[in-house]
């Protein structure tokens, strides 16, 4: 009998937001979270009967959540994977030698980090930046830097090259410091 036993009756109320912020933060559409969070219900009923009780319910869940959203952009993969084009808007950031031009050249983000309000403010900017990036985008983007995933793992999901990759999270990175710094840092 596991260690941890699972309570499914329970798992709407006790996780079922937490799971819905996590996904949504990942996915950047309401409709499509939903959806994610009801197949961790279900997989997780599902697979009870293989519940080892080795993490807790919690964990168990995000898990199974975390996969979701792989699975997911995995499946998206083939729609979302367009060829890069030879340049970009982004490219427009650096000279012919691949230099930072001056009028494009990172500035420095003087604020205090720790304050709440700012965070809770910066994570609204950071979604809504988020979705202006191509799908492909989002997708190398949260992977990467929510899902803590390497690149090869990346790669592999969404069957794209490593040189594809690389493009792909640095325009999206140029991108999102643009948007930051038009809607949040230069309102400071």
């Amino acid at each position: 009998m596991p260690e941890n036993k699972l309570k499914p009756d329970q798992w709407i109320n006790a996780y079922g937001d937490a799971l819905y912020s996590y996904t949504l933060a990942r996915i950047n559409d309401t409709g499509i979270a939903e959806d994610l969070v009801q197949e961790t219900f279900l997989s997780a009923w599902k697979a009870r009967d293989s519940y080892k009780g080795e993490a807790s319910e919690k964990s168990w869940l995000f898990t199974i959540c975390k996969n979701k959203i792989i699975d997911h952009y995995r499946k998206k993969a083939r729609d979302i994977v367009q060829p890069m084009a030879e340049t970009s808007a982004t490219d427009q950031f650096f000279d012919s030698e691949e230099h930072w031009t001056v009028e494009d050249k990172p500035t420095d983000w003087a604020m205090d980090y720790a304050s709440k309000m700012d965070n809770k403010e910066f994570y609204k900017i950071l979604n809504g930046c988020k979705k202006k990036l191509q799908e492909i985008q989002q997708a190398v983007f949260s992977m990467k830097y929510m899902e803590d995933l390497d690149a090869a793992e990346i790669c592999k999901a969404l069957g794209i090259t490593s040189s594809n990759y690389w493009v792909l999270i640095h325009r999206a990175k140029l991108q999102l410091r643009t948007c930051l710094e038009k809607n949040w840092i230069n309102l400071k």
